[in-house]
């Protein structure tokens, strides 16, 4: 293919599993296009809202919480505690999985919203030497997703909160149109795979972690019904707006980019993707401002160029953390890329279950996110091939 940017966000041909339509579009804008016509956030949107809260207060009758808020002390969970909490009066838990990476600012952060808010917070915390045995299994492994253990940490944490206090409706903070979409065969992760990786690099067994597995998964849908909602799809979400009502109100504080709240997250996204896979998540959140006009195109090809933001002295701290001299770092930096498909993992079984998803999915009992990024098959770009 030669190279094309789309003509509407600042996707190229560089991202893989794009293609572009007549108008040069990308398919990428195409599906937030069609998630903006199924999750309209017009007068349509705040209906639906309504009665998703008048369902979830009615679901906590004689119960201490009427939902859990997944949170990391970053804008999006931030503000959902604000929103649910005073505009909505629902009586919320906090519930944050603790991979021991975590900034003092996100850290602060935590704790001023929901010590103003009066809401409760319901933490687990893995083993930090064990942790850091996961990451650095999947460092020696070569493949990408070194970070997925805190998405299927934190996962695993909302359910198990949920089923302890018999809580039926899990709010999570993401919202496609501020986020935009990582492209497939960018980021992947399951437990299965995830326990293959520490199996083969691992050192210590895995303990603390609470790992997503299938059998869990299914269990928390099918026999406790929890349902999971991402109420910004129907909120006109001013995310700049939210920052400065939450600095105002709370005393938040900023962190420096989307998922830089988190020491580990911050090294994931600012230093490993760009320098050995030479991607930067960026490009999602600017082509999500693009498509909805709060950016130009050209304003943001110029912050890609900017470095990403990292704070001070992080990779020193990586570094001594894992005890790692600068050469063993960078050996590992320089290993044979491997992808999700060199190991054991639950993508075919996804697939093959791609109509049960998709009931689950219109039941809102699961992201409708993983129904369209697990359940399709994908070409995995490898490099060489």
């Amino acid at each position: 293919m030669s190279y094309q940017i789309c003509s509407r966000c600042i996707f190229d041909t560089k991202v893989p599993n794009i293609v572009f339509d007549d108008r040069g579009i990308c398919n990428y804008c195409v599906q937030i296009e069609q998630l903006e016509q199924q999750f309209p956030n017009d007068e349509r949107g705040a209906k639906v809202l309504d009665r998703i809260v008048y369902e979830i207060k009615r679901a906590g009758r004689g119960k201490k919480y009427d939902a859990l808020v997944g949170v990391s002390g970053g804008c999006d969970s931030s503000y959902l505690l604000h929103k649910f909490s005073r505009d909505y009066g629902l009586r919320l838990l906090a519930v944050h999985f603790d991979n021991t990476w975590n900034s003092t600012v996100a850290t602060q952060n935590i704790h001023c919203m929901t010590e103003k808010l009066g809401i409760d917070l319901f933490t687990h915390v893995v083993d930090a030497t064990e942790f850091d045995d996961m990451l650095l299994a999947a460092l020696k492994s070569g493949v990408k997703d070194i970070e997925m253990a805190t998405d299927l940490g934190l996962a695993s944490t909302m359910n198990m909160a949920a089923e302890k206090f018999g809580i039926k409706y899990k709010l999570d903070g993401h919202s496609f149109r501020t986020e935009g979409s990582a492209p497939m065969g960018w980021v992947y992760m399951d437990a299965r795979y995830l326990h293959s990786v520490h199996k083969q690099f691992g050192t210590m067994p895995m303990k603390t972690f609470p790992n997503l597995w299938l059998s869990k998964q299914l269990k928390w849908m099918l026999m406790n019904r929890i349902k999971s909602i991402r109420p910004l799809y129907y909120l006109d979400y001013d995310k700049e707006g939210a920052k400065r009502l939450l600095s105002e109100t709370y005393g938040w504080q900023w962190y420096g980019g989307h998922h830089l709240e988190n020491r580990l997250t911050t090294f994931y996204h600012s230093y490993f993707l760009p320098k050995r896979w030479n991607t930067d998540f960026r490009i999602a959140g600017y082509s999500a401002y693009c498509r909805d006009g709060r950016m130009s195109r050209e304003e943001a090809l110029a912050l890609m160029a900017e470095d990403p933001h990292m704070e001070k002295g992080l990779l020193d701290y990586v570094k001594k953390r894992l005890n790692l001299s600068d050469t063993e770092l960078q050996l590992l930096m320089d290993l044979p890329k491997k992808y999700y498909t060199d190991y054991k993992n639950y993508k075919k079984t996804f697939e093959r279950m791609r109509p049960f998803f998709y009931l689950m999915a219109k039941w809102n009992l699961i992201p409708w996110s993983f129904y369209i990024k697990y359940t399709l098959p994908h070409k995995v770009e490898k490099e060489g091939c």
